[in-house]
């Protein structure tokens, strides 16, 4: 293990952000560089338990405690191996998954927790500095696959099967391969290039992109013609709409519109001197606040219809569960207004039919009138865009797109077989889940086509963690 006394002797050391003053002008990623010796400092605080519930809360099954003492013990390559074992994005996930590992460390049940996300990163980062990230190339099988989606679910699965000898073709509508690492993710969170230098790695490993392209019912069917296998990992893109009066006026946009607008350049969703109004507290919701900030916004008001979380564990979530907590992120940290208990009552519009002004009733009642002329609506996911491209019978009560426990969605003599993962199928989720599913996918695809695989499974459908 690490040092034997680490959780004893060091205290948690979170990561440092960039003061706000200077990170609000840019849209460069808000963390600074750690020291060395204090990632290493911090990795010795994990204890090597004799059950490490942090591999129940991690849906990838991270041996965490594993690389934990590679790094106490400076050996990054080692510890890079061993990530890389059960991840393959941990520069992803150690900048975007909310750690729910952290909430089952057995540190955290009487002292704050390993900062595993932050070492994670630290070993990512170190990697690709020192070249140890490289293409796994391998000899072609002669078998092909076809990925529709290209975020972290399809990504993972197309880089599974590549290393596997697959000629991988990954298909994505938008102009630019990465779904919402790509637009959905602001640049503060994730700079755009750490997506595209692992984008590098996969076309050197054979993995083809093709962009631009929307998949309709027929062009799956050519789909399943072409190749041996296709797997639809499109994400669960549909926003859910938040009923009231006004909600169709201009100036209220969805979040996920107005966050790859951002991305894109697209004119007409700019905050710049507007009156700000965020309808969901959650981690989309904080990413527009720290958008419009930058965009420089005059004010930024973010709505949550729930109370606010307490600042530690509640009795009702006990460890190693992921507690609801209150939560500041960096974007919080910039400024704008945080309301709970607010149920939103209309929007009111002006003669030209823009919103100017919302209207929303707290816990006791009233009705409080503040200025809105851009009202942005977080309040998440509501399943996959599967209008005309797969049968009704294929998907369940929730939206979401079934398969059965080898993530196989249909199976015929006249096609290909077709298989699910991700957010599609699990329904809006965490990074890791994601990455998970589709690797599990990878794994069931490559066993149905070649009647065994050495490809690991880290979940099945429906799967729970203790993290979760």
């Amino acid at each position: 293990m690490g040092k034997p006394t680490g959780f004893l002797e060091e205290p948690r050391f979170n990561p440092q952000r960039r003061p706000v003053s200077i990170r609000t002008r840019d849209w460069n990623e808000v963390y600074v560089p750690q020291d060395v010796d204090v990632t290493r400092a911090q990795a010795g605080r994990c204890m090597d338990c004799g059950i490490p519930f942090c591999h129940q809360g991690c849906p990838l099954g991270n041996l965490i405690p594993e690389w934990n003492d590679l790094v106490y013990r400076d050996d990054w390559e080692g510890a890079l191996a061993r990530l890389s074992a059960t991840n393959n994005f941990p520069e992803f996930t150690g900048r975007l998954c909310p750690a729910p590992c952290e909430s089952a460390c057995v540190v955290a049940i009487s002292d704050q927790a390993v900062t595993i996300e932050r070492v994670e990163y630290e070993i990512a980062e170190r990697g690709f500095a020192e070249g140890w990230v490289h293409p796994h190339v391998s000899k072609p099988n002669g078998l092909s696959v076809a990925v529709v989606g290209s975020g972290p679910s399809g990504l993972a699965a197309a880089q599974q099967l590549a290393r596997q000898g697959y000629s991988v073709e990954v298909i994505e509508r938008a102009d630019k391969i990465g779904g919402l690492l790509r637009y959905g993710i602001p640049e503060f969170k994730m700079e755009k290039r750490i997506l595209d230098r692992r984008l590098d790695q996969m076309r050197a490993e054979g993995v083809s992109f093709t962009v631009n392209h929307e998949v309709t019912s027929k062009a799956l069917r050519d789909l399943r013609d072409q190749h041996d296998a296709v797997i639809l990992a499109i994400g669960s893109t549909r926003p859910r709409i938040v009923d009231f009066p006004g909600n169709d006026a201009s100036g209220v946009h969805s979040a996920m519109a107005y966050l790859s607008a951002e991305q894109q350049g697209i004119e007409g969703f700019d905050a710049q001197g507007r009156h700000v109004v965020i309808l969901g507290g959650g981690d989309t919701g904080a990413d527009c606040l720290g958008t419009a900030l930058r965009q420089g916004a005059l004010s930024v008001t973010q709505l949550e219809i729930l109370a606010q979380p307490p600042a530690t564990r509640p009795d009702s979530q006990p460890w190693p569960t992921m507690p609801s907590i209150y939560k500041v992120t960096s974007a919080h940290e910039e400024g704008g207004e945080r309301v709970f208990s607010a149920h939103t009552t209309r929007a009111d519009v002006d003669e030209y039919g823009k919103v100017f002004q919302l209207v929303f009733a707290s816990g006791n009642g009233s009705e409080t009138f503040i200025p809105a002329s851009m009202i942005l609506i977080a309040a998440g996911f509501v399943g996959p865009e599967v209008d005309g491209l797969i049968e009704d019978g294929l998907v369940n009560s929730r939206g979401n797109i079934m398969v059965d426990d080898e993530w196989l969605i249909e199976s015929n003599g006249d096609h290909a077989p077709l298989f699910g993962c991700g957010d599609a199928v699990r329904g809006q989720s965490l990074i890791v889940w994601a990455i998970a599913e589709g690797r599990s996918a990878a794994a069931a695809v490559d066993a149905t086509l070649r009647g065994h695989s050495n490809l690991p499974q880290p979940v099945r459908p429906g799967q729970l963690s203790w993290g979760t």
